[in-house]
């Protein structure tokens, strides 16, 4: 069998979560880690999401296969890293789609994390009820 031959690669990021997105030749095939991107992500409202950088760029996606490795966090944190890792993928492939993704939000990491617990709380902004006497 021959190897496909792969055209860009991104990293993406958010919450805890990190992908490495590839396109390589191919038929418009997704995948994440090695299961069909339906089969996945079940939510319709996230592979939206997940697709928005090909949306917004008008990249060609019928002779690109994406093939998606996520890691770590839940689905959503996976499909918000997958998207950045796609745009990032695209600009690689085509950089004059930079500037529409840039615009979009789809180049900007979604820092946002879970706060931490602090000492003498139950969590980390909840607070023990106060009692005078």
């Amino acid at each position: 069998m021959a190897t496909k031959k792969a055209i860009s690669a991104g990293t993406g990021r958010r919450k805890t979560a990190s992908a490495r997105v590839n396109l390589v030749e191919g038929t418009g095939v997704w995948t994440v880690n090695k299961v069909a991107l339906e089969e996945y992500i079940t939510s319709e409202a996230l592979r939206d999401y997940l697709k928005q950088p090909v949306a917004i760029s008008g990249y060609d996606m019928s002779k690109v296969d994406v093939v998606a490795f996520a890691k770590g966090g839940g689905i959503a944190g996976q499909a918000g890293a997958i998207r950045h890792g796609l745009a990032r993928a695209l600009v690689a492939a085509d950089e004059s789609t930079r500037a529409a993704l840039k615009k979009a939000g789809c180049m900007t990491r979604d820092s946002r994390m879970k706060e931490r617990k602090k000492p003498g709380q139950p969590g980390a902004r909840k607070r023990f009820q106060f009692s005078k006497r």
